[in-house]
Order: structure tokens, then sequence, then C-alpha cells
């Protein structure tokens, strides 16, 4: 497991382990609660963790289903969709926007206003967007925040059932694919022909770089190399392919990203008709389901006034419960604080102690090791059940992934 994290880390964001802030990876991490953990030992959950979802409903023709389903209910009720259009600036008096110039940057330019704005852009290229620019210290903090980007190689295959996975991870440093997606067992509709497969090989890179560069020809070329070199096929079974370019796909966690983020979004905060939602205006690595919150929340707060935090979407705080030995302390203090209030009843219990001036400082000294010790030793205990629960959970996945492979060799 060690190897293939630090294989894939480095496959991904493109530089070693051991310098990349795994923010995100602890955040995923921590999605498994120990409230969660201890509860399944004997109730039923209510629900299932975050990261141990076995299904969901997918669109039987990809999510781009979802997406143009949008853009007809939006056009039949008189709205319009403009498609390659980028936005070259936006157009700022003082905290509000008033336009947005869209246009293809070379023959089309046009200038949209509107009284509320909702982006899904690069919050990076928002910032360098405005127009007037913000201050320096803002448009500095927007260029120190960085992406990956990565490319899907399509290739189709005249063979069927090559694996029996949604996707594969390959950690082998040999092979430069991270990651391949078979989409005839997303979803059937996704091939024309059932006798065939269309995998979509992802390669992680850096716009800019050697693989970003590369023609598409070649990347095809390095696709059905790899794919017999992996062994899902031979070279010869794969009869055509294209390429697809995500920029921006990643938003880059690095040591200093939080505190240039802060400021990022200090400024966009103060914009009063200006919401950023998605995975790149908010520049967290969510995945679709959370962007598409995002969105929704950013329209009740334009029609309805909500005030969702579009910001904490995915930081929720029943995800992220964990006692560590320090907080084993903390509720020992306030389990003995508790007790040294209530003091007064426990004459019955502690030795000397009378309702008088000294016996009332002798019963909070009583009261308060006595809580301290009862709450600390139930939090210890509670860690330790937890930890032997996630033990038998992980050593139960790792059986699990064993008997898979094997079952593939």
């Amino acid at each position: 497991f060690e190897t293939f994290f630090k294989t894939y880390t480095e496959k991904v964001w493109g530089m070693p382990c051991s310098e990349l802030k795994a923010e995100w990876a602890a955040q995923r991490i921590k999605d498994l609660s120990l409230k969660s953990a201890i509860l399944s030992m004997f109730f039923k959950p209510r629900k299932t963790i975050q990261t141990l979802i076995e299904e969901f409903d997918y669109p039987r023709l990809g999510p781009g289903m979802m997406w143009r389903a949008v853009t007809s209910e939006i056009e039949s009720r008189g709205g319009t969709v403009r498609l390659n259009s980028g936005v070259l600036s936006v157009k700022r008096e003082g905290n509000r926007i008033k336009a947005v110039v869209v246009g293809d940057g070379k023959t089309t330019r046009e200038v949209i206003e509107g009284t509320d704005f909702i982006s899904s852009m690069p919050v990076t290229e928002l910032i360098k967007a405005m127009d007037p620019p913000p201050a320096p210290e803002v448009l500095e903090a927007a260029g120190k925040l960085s992406y990956r980007d990565f490319l899907t190689v399509c290739l189709i295959v005249n063979k069927r059932d090559l694996f029996p996975d949604n996707w594969i991870y390959i950690h082998d440093p040999g092979i430069h694919v991270g990651r391949i997606q078979n989409y005839l067992n997303w979803s059937p509709d996704m091939v024309p022909n059932q006798e065939q497969t269309s995998l979509g090989l992802e390669y992680f890179c850096t716009e800019g770089d050697e693989v970003w560069c590369m023609e598409d020809e070649d990347l095809i070329e390095l696709g059905k190399r790899e794919v017999e070199q992996i062994g899902l096929a031979g070279y010869d079974d794969i009869v055509d392919g294209c390429v697809v370019r995500v920029e921006k796909a990643y938003p880059v966690y690095d040591e200093a990203y939080a505190r240039y983020l802060s400021t990022v979004r200090e400024f966009v905060d103060g914009l009063e008709n200006l919401q950023t939602i998605g995975r790149n205006g908010l520049h967290r690595y969510n995945n679709q389901d959370h962007a598409m919150l995002t969105g929704m929340y950013a329209v009740r707060n334009l029609m309805f006034g909500d005030k969702h935090d579009l910001w904490a979407v995915n930081t929720d705080s029943e995800y992220h419960e964990e006692i560590t030995d320090a907080e084993s302390e903390a509720l020992g203090y306030a389990v003995g604080e508790g007790a040294a209030i209530v003091e007064g009843v426990l004459s019955n219990y502690f030795p000397g102690y009378q309702v008088t001036g000294p016996g009332a400082i002798l019963g909070s000294i009583y009261g308060f090791f006595s809580g301290f010790a009862t709450g600390y030793v139930f939090a210890f205990l509670r860690n330790s059940v937890a930890f032997l629960y996630m033990a038998i959970v992980r050593r139960r996945a790792e059986h699990q992934l064993l008997r898979r492979l094997l079952d593939h060799i």
C-alpha cells in the first residue's frame, strides 16, 4: 500500500511523495469517523460512510446527460447557454460586478451585464480577469495557487470483459498512465458495440509539460503500447482512439496554499453580487456531487436569501470527529469540573466532606479528580475500541484486495 500510494501520488501530482502536502488524503481518512465506526459495531448504520460507498446511480450515457438536460431546461425557459465562449474580463465597480466580457479572444466579443453572478471558473483566472484588478497582494496570492491537469486517451478495443472493475489504478513506475476507466462496465450504452470495449487511459500531467504537449497520434500510440505492456489487451486489438485534455482538473494543496487561498477568499467574499462554486471556483478537491451542491446552494442564496457558506461544503464536522489523547484529557477536565460543581450532593460518598466552607473546597477536589478519572477512562476506552475496530476493517479490506488480485492471476 505504501508503494502504491507513493507511486500514484507522484503520477498524479508530478512531485516526489515526500514533498506532497497530503491534506486532502488526511481529509478522506477522517471521513471514516470514529463515531460511525463505534455505532456500527452495535447498531445498523443509518447511512453509509462516505468513503465506503459500494454503489450509486450512473447516467446511462455518462454524466454529460445531466448537463444536456440542464441546457435543454434553461433554453426551454428562455435562457441562453453560450458554448466555446471564454471569459475575457470581469467588469467591477467597487464591491460589485457589473458585467462579463465573453468571446473566443479573437473575433467574437460580447459584454453581458447582470445583477448577480455565479462563477465556476478557476478562481485564479477569475482574479486575473478582474477589471480593474484587485490589490497586488490578492493578485500575488492568486498567482501562487496552482493546478494539476490531466488528459484521457480513449481507446477502442476489439475485446470485451477486459476486467470487471469500473476503473483500476496503475502503480507500476514504468508505466505513465495512472488510472484506466472501463466505460462498458459503467453502462452498456456507453459503447455502441457490445463486443468491443472503450478504455479511458488517464495521464496526470501539467499544462506545458512533455506529456501535455505530445501530439494526439503519439499519445494514442503510447496508450496502445502501455495497454499491451500491462497485459489488458494486445497492441493489434486496439482499432481506434482519441484524446481529450482537461485543464486545471485538480487544485494543488501544497504547503502554502491555505494561506494564499485565504487572501483570495477574503477578496471574493467582499464582492456583494458574486458567488464562486465548484471544484475550481472554490479551489477545493470536491467530488462532482459536492461541486453540484455548491451550485444549488448558490441559487438558494440568490433566490431565497439563504445564507449557505459555499466554502464549508464537504467540511461537515460529523465526518471529522476524532478524540486524541489531548482530547481525552479535555474530556476528563470537563467531567471533572462538572463533578466539582455538583459537589454539594456528594457528602454521602466522600469521607471527611461536610457542607461547610472548608468542606466545599474538599468536595470540589474530590469531585474534580473523580470526574477527571471517569472522563479520561471513558475516552481512553472509546478510542481503544474504535482503533481495534478500524484495524479489523483494514485487515478485512486487505484480504479482500488480495483475493481479487489472486482471482485475476
